[in-house]
């Protein structure tokens, strides 16, 4: 892949057609697995600033992971090699490698494939055992977290699913469209480059809003009244949505803060679950999204605003919603 074509988002028809993840490999609860599971033998690659990154660490983190998957994060900026890491004393948050000690992310997808020629994406689930990615593909490491590695975190952890037996069927559904029309939705808002493709994507998007804040009108959260990964995969759009996604993505038929109050109660409730809120860096963010994507924002000037405040007021939930 060139580094031109790093920022090249838009196919030729104007409209934006994600790449489908390469590495599809799972880690699996049984010693005679392709990729056991075990406590230190995994490492997590992530941005702080990406949605679907995001979603890997909130489930590590309310799954107790965090003694058990290490992790890593890049710097916030998408420059023409694609992700770096980044010192903490460089760029607050961000991290060296200290696992395979790469400079840019493409060291560890060309050194577990030396012919790989496609996108560098996060997250990477990587094996330190065999030197291999195991998996670039988010909705997959979030069932792998789920579940694979019961064994090796505390009790209080253990047995915990987001991904329940009894609503497998309904969380798929509501996965699938809202996966097409909002957590890509913006993407396929903010990086078309003909009217009808922004307006096409903008509409849908906004429809499958109203969608959500109805069920959200009659249910705590999107499937069965508990708390699932159709939520968690959900979150991490609507935490980006009015400080990024309104403006910079051109998404601006409606703002969470002012136009959705079901939505905006129930991001706060998932934002106060323990451990959440340490998941959701809005520096690398706004910082991401502004300065990366020159095309759309030449100036690289930041916007100051950063959404409603999400902490406040309390929500209190009787009991752990999970």
């Amino acid at each position: 892949m060139s580094a031109g074509s790093i920022t090249k988002w838009a196919s030729e028809d104007g409209r934006f057609r994600r790449q489908a993840s390469a590495f599809r490999s799972f880690v699996e609860a049984s010693p005679d697995a392709e990729f056991p599971a075990a406590a230190g033998r995994y490492h997590l690659y992530v941005s702080y600033a990406c949605p679907w990154a995001h979603r890997t660490l909130i489930v590590r983190k309310l799954k107790g992971l965090e003694g058990v998957v290490g992790v890593s994060v890049v710097h916030y900026l998408l420059g023409p090699e694609g992700w770096a890491f980044a010192s903490p004393s460089e760029v607050p948050g961000a991290t060296l490698d200290d696992v395979n000690g790469t400079r840019l992310l493409r060291e560890l997808y060309l050194k577990a494939d030396p012919g790989y020629a496609a996108r560098f994406t996060v997250p990477v689930l990587w094996d330190k055992e065999r030197g291999t990615i195991v998996s670039n593909e988010s909705s997959e490491i979030i069932r792998m977290f789920n579940s694979a590695f019961d064994a090796f975190v505390e009790p209080e952890f253990r047995g915990i699913t987001f991904y329940p037996d009894d609503l497998k069927a309904q969380i798929d559904e509501v996965n699938a469209w809202v996966y097409d029309t909002v957590n890509n939705g913006v993407y396929k808002s903010g990086f078309a480059t003909t009217q009808a493709a922004y307006e096409e994507s903008c509409r849908a998007l906004f429809e499958s809003l109203g969608r959500i804040e109805g069920i959200l009108a009659s249910s705590e959260f999107l499937v069965g009244d508990r708390l699932t990964e159709a939520d968690l995969r959900l979150f991490t759009t609507i935490v980006r949505f009015d400080p990024v996604y309104h403006g910079h993505f051109k998404c601006n038929l409606g703002q969470i803060a002012t136009d959705y109050p079901n939505i905006l109660r129930w991001a706060r409730e998932i934002y106060q679950l323990p451990g959440v809120a340490e998941t959701v860096n809005m520096e690398h963010i706004k910082r991401h999204y502004y300065m990366s994507h020159t095309q759309i924002n030449p100036t690289r000037v930041v916007p100051l605003g950063a959404g409603p405040d999400l902490a406040h007021p309390a929500v209190k939930p009787a009991g752990r919603p999970y």
